[in-house]
């Protein structure tokens, strides 16, 4: 199942443009225009109508199936924790934890078990979704043995960092009792913070392989534009994405010391100068208008807000199925499968909102990458290597309620109004 708490902390760890294999269009078609004839939705639409009928119908099915994993998610791990409270599996692990007298260290050898039985009983869900649907979709270059070594890499970094999360949460709940949600927001926060600052060091790479970008015009251009906008980085990195997959990713990382500039080898090897500028150029963005520390604090309210709901809802639940759980209250980590259910629930109604606040970062850094690159062919042509795993033209109320980008059509548009009011400077 999605262990939500701790997947939003990790959302945090980089904002980043990611995409897919590049399509076989040419983006000098578009530079070649005549200024005075340019029509914004003319330029928008030649750029839309360079994917194939089947193209389209592939990308659509896929995002639009990730619509229905988005309910099947929730049903999943409500059934899931329905099996460890109904069925006696908190209980029992309880039990096990129970043989040791210090409360913190019996929550988190509890919390360890936890995380590694409900990793095994939401894996035919976690199968189908991140192994077999990617590869159905021509979506994942990994084998199910590299990809396996990820999932555990992945489940004993959750299992480390969630345990330590959690104890840390029951602490506050036992000390301060009905206020500790107000306190659990402030922790949090202060873990996302933790989070950041160590992920490019230490999480990233054991994942991929990071190394300087070559000597070269791109990392001398990257590098001005870093320099033009303030952003303290004196460095460039590359990491080996292809290994996962053909998408292209970008991102800037850390906190204070642990700043750095990264880029995948996709973006290299399948994209123009032009296009990787254009990605960067949105990167470097997200820095300077302090998105990172905007989303902590974005998210940090949002959590507070969960956390109260879950305060309020789990006293519901345990009133009524308290002592056929073997649950006392909150603070009781036998608790624990019904806090991650009911945090769920609060997630998956929180779904538009959570992706509006990251869909208008994400747009302010398009536009702020359009005019540190000035590149917005390069940038409409990367918007629409994207469409082959995003779905490029939706309707409003879906782009509302499940983009946390802008669509392709969005950002094909965005670049092309851009390129309209600037013509004549270039």
């Amino acid at each position: 199942m999605k262990y939500s708490l701790f997947i939003l902390g990790l959302i945090l760890i980089s904002t980043n443009i990611d995409g897919a294999v590049p399509l076989q269009n040419d983006s000098t078609l578009y530079v070649s225009m005549v200024e005075k004839s340019f029509n914004v939705e003319t330029a928008t639409q030649a750029y839309i109508d360079t994917l194939t009928p089947e193209q389209k119908e592939k990308s659509d099915s896929y995002f639009e199936g990730g619509y229905w994993l988005i309910l099947w998610g929730l049903l999943y791990g409500l059934v899931v924790a329905w099996l460890f409270l109904s069925k006696g599996i908190s209980s029992r692990i309880n039990t096990v934890a129970s043989k040791v007298k210090n409360v913190n260290l019996k929550n988190a050898i509890y919390l360890l078990l936890y995380f590694a039985v409900a990793y095994i009983l939401s894996f035919p869900l976690n199968y189908y979704e991140n192994f077999y649907r990617e590869h159905q979709y021509d979506l994942s270059n990994l084998t199910f043995g590299a990809w396996m070594g990820e999932e555990i890499t992945g489940l004993i970094i959750m299992m480390i960092f969630g345990s330590i999360l959690m104890v840390v949460l029951y602490m506050a709940m036992r000390k301060v009792k009905e206020k500790w949600w107000i306190w659990g927001g402030f922790i949090t926060f202060c873990f996302l913070v933790l989070i950041l600052f160590i992920a490019p060091v230490f999480i990233s790479p054991l994942f991929n392989e990071y190394k300087p970008l070559e000597e070269g015009s791109i990392r001398n251009e990257i590098l001005s534009m870093a320099r033009a906008n303030s952003v303290p980085a004196d460095n460039v990195y590359q990491f080996d994405a292809s290994k996962q997959s053909d998408r292209i990713s970008a991102n800037v990382s850390g906190i204070g010391s642990t700043i750095r500039v990264s880029l995948n080898d996709n973006l290299l090897n399948r994209c123009t100068p032009e296009e990787v500028k254009a990605v960067m150029g949105h990167e470097l963005g997200h820095y300077v208008l302090n998105h990172g520390p905007e989303d902590l604090i974005y998210f940090s309210i949002i959590l507070i807000i969960g956390f109260a709901f879950v305060n309020w809802s789990f006293q519901k639940a345990v009133n009524k199925w308290g002592d056929k759980w073997n649950i006392k209250d909150i603070s009781d980590v036998a608790g624990f499968p019904l806090f991650v259910a009911l945090f769920s629930i609060y997630l998956f109604l929180a779904t538009p909102f959570l992706n509006s606040v990251i869909r208008s970062a994400e747009m302010e850094a398009d536009v702020f990458g359009l005019n540190a690159a000035r590149e917005p062919d390069g940038f409409a042509s990367v918007a629409m290597k994207l469409s082959e795993y995003r779905k490029i033209s939706p309707v409003h109320w879906e782009e509302i309620i499940f983009f946390d980008h802008p669509s392709g059509r969005m950002r094909v548009h965005t670049a092309m109004k851009w390129k309209a009011e600037n013509l004549d400077k270039e």
